[in-house]
């Protein structure tokens, strides 16, 4: 057989193979604790990240995404995320990603504003930001409101906060003056609460300033409060010395009130919210308002009013008894003439003492009483310095024909007349122009005339025979005297014969004396003698 035709030897089976598992490799346990790391860390700040509050503003001045917190009492609540301009381009979208403290201040009562530098004595936060900058700060606002994460911005830092007790109040005024928002409200010197804003309104009406103060000086806020503007520097000369009057450096800079509690409010009840009082332009205004009960009166004046202004004082013998309220000019058609009626509130407590109530019983008779016996209105100065003038009332004892006092509608009209320093000047022109009417030219040429005569009458041949025959009276005269003296001067004959018996009769003086003396000691030589004494 050949090699061909023999059957194939079957091929030898190979060995079964054997897995064998290999250990667990130390090198990727790192990148498990890191990835696990990462995974809580992830999920940490997922379940730390608060939600994102909008906020919108004017203007971003100072925000800067990333780095401006939401900040309340010092305590970071947020940071900004981001700042966009509106599609409108009117205002700023300032978004903020809030902590899981945060939340509890998206509350629809909260509210939120931007602290920057800016000078405001009344909050002192504003000049912390520039050493800390610019954050966003939040008022939480009363418990009870909704869940709220889109507000709009605050311009101004609110005036009250929610966890500072107290009461807001109104005051209207005419002007505003310098008081504007955080300007101050004083008590007795001490600062309690401050201004919150005010409203103009249609402009047409006075202006409403709200205001907050603080407790509990809020119980000191009674009906018969009375409040004036404290803003600026008052001075003025009185009694001949100058007086400056300021209620603080930070009412000068930043404008002031100032309130008091007279003594007649003290059993009042406090003042609820939102009550009314009237702001008056100085403390004068508004201690003279404490009077409840004031008398009206007017006067019609000629004279220069020049310095006479609303709040000046009425005056009686130096005595403030009431203020001016108007100075008005009256122009009447039918007559052509022009004068100034003046308005003004007399306080009946300083006229009459007995009129403890305010009120004076039949004040028409009253006044008509002193008007008889010569009192009238007088423009007098109370400031030569400034030119500022005052009411005041005076008795006149020469005063002409008594004057009716009567009624012009609820006010008295008393008398006027010129005094003072016009009266001066009046007085002064019309001797003015009585000299302007003498007639100078007349006189002159008169005394001109006189003296020519006396010089002709001087010169005439008769007054110098006079004059020589004069000289010769008094040459004789002399010559008499001279005799005279001769014949009775000191070295005349007469003049040593009268000192002779001058000295005899000194001499039988002097005997005569001495028997006197003698006579005293020996009285009874009058009868023995001189021997026999």
């Amino acid at each position: 057989m050949s090699n061909q035709d023999a059957p194939e030897t079957p091929s030898p089976t190979p060995p079964r193979a054997k897995l064998r598992r290999q250990s667990f490799q130390m090198v990727w346990l790192v990148p498990i604790v890191a990835a696990i790391i990462a995974g809580y860390l992830g999920y940490r700040t997922i379940m730390e990240q608060g939600p994102l509050l909008t906020l919108t503003f004017t203007s971003a001045d100072g925000l800067q995404a990333g780095q401006t917190q939401v900040k309340y009492k010092a305590v970071a609540l947020g940071t900004v995320e981001s700042i966009d301009l509106a599609k409108d381009n009117t205002h700023v979208i300032v978004k903020v990603r809030m902590n899981h403290v945060g939340t509890r201040f998206l509350n629809s009562n909260a509210r939120y504003w931007v602290v920057r530098p800016r000078l405001n004595f009344s909050d002192m936060s504003s000049f912390e930001t520039i050493v800390s900058g610019v954050y966003i700060s939040v008022d939480p606002g009363k418990p009870g409101g909704h869940y709220e994460s889109h507000f709009v911005g605050l311009e101004q830092p609110p005036g009250v906060r929610s966890d500072e007790p107290g009461r807001t109040y109104t005051l209207t005024a005419h002007k505003l003056g310098s008081i504007a928002s955080g300007s101050p409200v004083f008590y007795r010197d001490v600062t309690v609460g401050e201004v919150l804003g005010y409203d103009m309104g249609d402009g047409l009406g006075p202006i409403k300033i709200s205001i907050f103060i603080r407790a509990p000086f809020d119980n000191l806020v009674r009906p018969g409060s009375r409040f004036w503007d404290s803003s600026g520097i008052a001075f003025g000369i009185k009694g001949g010395v100058l007086q400056l009057q300021l209620q603080s450096l930070q009412a000068v800079i930043a404008g002031g009130i100032t309130f008091n509690l007279p003594p007649s409010s003290r059993d009042e009840s406090p003042s609820q919210d939102d009550a009314s009082f009237r702001l008056y332009a100085s403390q004068q205004q508004a201690e003279s308002a404490a009077y409840s009960n004031q008398i009206q009166a007017v006067s019609y004046v000629t004279s220069n009013v020049n310095g006479l202004t609303p709040g000046s004082p009425v005056n009686a013998l130096g005595i403030q008894v009431g203020d001016v309220t108007s100075v008005n000019l009256v122009l009447s058609p039918k007559s052509g003439q022009a004068k100034v009626r003046i308005g003004m509130q007399l306080l009946p407590q300083k006229l009459l003492e007995q009129a403890k109530d305010g009120t004076i019983p039949h004040p028409l008779q009253f006044f008509q009483r002193f008007v008889d016996n010569g009192m009238r209105v007088e423009i007098g100065s109370s400031n030569y310095v400034t030119g500022q003038k005052e009411i005041n009332l005076v008795m006149e004892p020469k005063a002409k024909a008594p004057v009716k006092v009567y009624k012009e509608g609820n006010a008295i009209v008393l008398p006027f007349k010129q005094g003072g320093l016009d009266a001066t000047l009046a007085n002064a022109a019309d001797i003015t122009a009585k000299i302007d009417q003498m007639p100078f030219q007349e006189i002159g040429d008169n005394l001109n005339k006189l003296l020519k005569t006396a010089n002709g009458t001087l010169g005439a041949p008769q007054v110098k025979i006079l004059l020589t025959q004069l000289s010769a009276t008094l040459k004789t005269a002399d010559t008499t005297l001279q005799d005279i003296h001769q014949g009775f001067g000191q070295d005349s004959d007469f003049q040593r014969s009268l000192m002779q018996i001058l000295n005899q009769t000194t001499t039988t003086l002097q005997s005569l004396q001495a028997l006197a003396t003698y006579l005293n000691q020996h009285p009874q030589s009058m009868i023995f003698g001189r021997n026999g004494s």
